[in-house]
């Protein structure tokens, strides 16, 4: 599927999606999920294959938008390394051409509300992860209900240099916590 979209839709309120994951922080994410959820340790083979998949990010005509809330730039995975690692990381891939980043900032008016992540695949697919469960969605009908969330959520998002103002801002206030010999509560 990831290698036929031509245009990935992704909303995501607490965590940075795998597609820009760096190494350190998918292992963080990963690994609280194989503990949590006691299921098999793959962290390795899972990291591997998550690192892998992110090259539909630099082959074929593919398009991404991306809509993340602030809060998904503070949401802590691993140490305070790990986040300066990943907000650098989503510096430099919301400056590919492919890549439409926008940030809905914490204090900013909204025109939609959603509680949950969800990826829209071209117009065939939606994906949702749940607790639980990952729902598949691909009656029109409901994926035009997606679409239509995912484009309010573009209107309550900044983008380019004030998108990348709300980034650096959580990078700096990370590494000044850091600078100080803090870390960031876990």
């Amino acid at each position: 599927m990831w290698e036929r979209t031509q245009l990935f839709r992704v909303y995501e309120p607490g965590l940075i999606p795998g597609i820009f994951q760096t190494a350190e922080y998918a292992t963080a994410i990963i690994s609280h999920n194989i503990e949590r959820f006691k299921t098999p340790n793959d962290l390795e083979e899972a990291v591997a294959a998550r690192m892998e998949r992110q090259r539909v990010l630099y082959t074929g005509d593919r398009r991404f938008l991306i809509v993340l809330e602030e809060q998904a730039l503070r949401t802590r995975a691993g140490d305070a390394q790990t986040m300066i690692g990943q907000l650098d990381r989503l510096l430099a891939v919301m400056s590919l051409q492919r890549v439409s980043l926008g940030i809905i900032p914490s204090m900013g008016d909204r025109k939609a509300w959603t509680s949950e992540g969800f990826w829209i695949y071209d117009e065939g697919r939606v994906i949702v992860e749940t607790r639980s469960a990952v729902l598949t969605i691909s009656q029109p009908r409901e994926i035009a209900v997606y679409a239509d969330v995912f484009g309010r959520m573009q209107q309550s998002a900044l983008y380019g240099d004030k998108a990348r103002a709300v980034i650096a801002d959580v990078l700096a206030q990370t590494t000044a916590l850091t600078g100080r010999g803090m870390q960031p509560p876990r």
